[in-house]
């Protein structure tokens, strides 16, 4: 009797999954999601990037509590979102935490130049006192809040190319202008560490390392496309995300070359040197004590060092390694996704000082099937991100 009611559930669950993902698979339009399934808890990331032009569109990069999306879940999740419209000339800085009513605090950053023009630094810090969000190696936002005090469980690290249905937000769609793209030259992530950061890891994207990055496949709700895998190339030491119609997936083209200060070869950016400098030119946040600058010079040049000291703006953040569950499951993505449950504390994260999102080692196979079936259907349920 057992069996057959553990039976009854898993064949339950596994056609509830398999029913919403074929209703996620509808949408005329393709982007594009890669997050780690792994978690930091505070810390100090980097991300060098060029990005999508176009009214309607988004490139991003944010943090995100897995599972925030579920009913009951208190949301967590901090964000950098550049607006393709107005030929890409401006970004948006936001924190949205809360249950069932969220909080946000938006706020708009314009620009003189195109982002989708050129390679820019994106940072953000997060510390247990403030967040903090830096453009080209100067700090352009920090708040303090009480809103911060919130943001209490690791947050995967995402980025995606993607359209809203939002209109006031980001402007009509034109699908003329398809297909876009998101272009990442590297990615450094820091610990947070006696007030100070300390280099975690980098990825210079030579490669995609399947232990660290996966892909999303699904969708939610306010959304125009469905993300696809195939969506997601390297080529040329760059990281590409394509938003693209159906049918039309992936990346053929050259790759931009990346001009800047910051080591990444970048479709062929000059080979970078170590040097011992002070804070970066434009003065900003995570100004490093040592850092590597590339021969082609230029502004910025904030990060990029083993060792730093804290920023101007007074402090500094990192990420601070936790014990990981075994379960190591999928975690939720941008909309949703699969996992969310806490991770076990004596659990072994294989010495990569994360959080592992998934379910714990306990969990039985039906439990597992069943929460997967249900996840995947609470992310058809997200909010429309605004």
């Amino acid at each position: 009797m057992f069996t057959k009611f553990r039976a009854g559930l898993m064949l339950a669950a596994a056609s509830l999954a398999l029913a919403v993902s074929s209703t996620a698979v509808a949408k005329p339009y393709k982007g594009a999601e890669l997050y780690t399934p792994q978690g930091v808890l505070h810390g100090r990331i980097e991300v060098r990037m060029r990005m999508a032009r176009g009214s309607g569109i988004l490139s991003t990069f944010f943090t995100y509590k897995d599972g925030s999306e579920l009913s009951g879940a208190f949301w967590e999740e901090i964000d950098i979102e550049v607006f393709g419209k107005d030929n890409a000339r401006g970004w948006q800085s936001n924190i949205i935490t809360g249950m069932g009513t969220r909080v946000t605090s938006e706020e708009v950053h314009p620009t003189d130049v195109s982002l989708a023009d050129g390679y820019h630094t994106y940072g953000l810090e997060w510390t247990p006192e403030y967040v903090a969000w830096s453009f080209d190696g100067r700090e352009v936002r920090r708040t303090t809040g009480a809103q911060v005090g919130t943001l209490k469980n690791p947050q995967s690290l995402r980025m995606n190319t993607w359209s809203s249905d939002v209109t006031e937000w980001v402007g009509p769609f034109d699908d003329s202008v398809l297909p876009q793209h998101q272009f990442v030259n590297w990615i450094k992530v820091y610990r947070y560490s006696n007030g100070g950061f300390e280099l975690a890891w980098q990825d210079e994207f030579d490669s995609l390392d399947g232990a660290r990055w996966s892909k999303a496949d699904w969708t939610f709700d306010g959304n125009r496309v469905d993300f696809d895998p195939q969506n997601v190339t390297v080529k040329d030491g760059t990281l590409v995300l394509s938003l693209t119609r159906e049918g039309q997936v992936g990346f053929t083209g050259a790759v931009p070359r990346d001009e800047g200060t910051e080591p990444g070869t970048g479709a062929g950016a000059g080979g970078a040197t170590t040097t011992t400098t002070s804070a970066s030119s434009g003065g900003g946040a995570g100004g490093a004590a040592t850092a590597s600058a590339s021969s082609g010079g230029g502004a910025g040049g904030a990060g990029g060092a083993a060792t730093a000291s804290a920023s101007s703006g007074g402090g500094a953040g990192g990420a601070t390694t936790a014990s990981a569950s075994s379960g190591g499951g999928d975690a939720a993505g941008e909309g949703g996704g699969i996992g969310g449950t806490p991770p076990d504390e004596g659990a072994s994260d294989g010495g990569c000082g994360c959080v592992v999102a998934g379910a714990s080692s306990t969990t039985s196979p039906w439990a597992a099937a069943l929460a997967v079936g249900l996840s995947a259907l609470a992310m058809r349920r997200r909010r429309t991100r605004r």
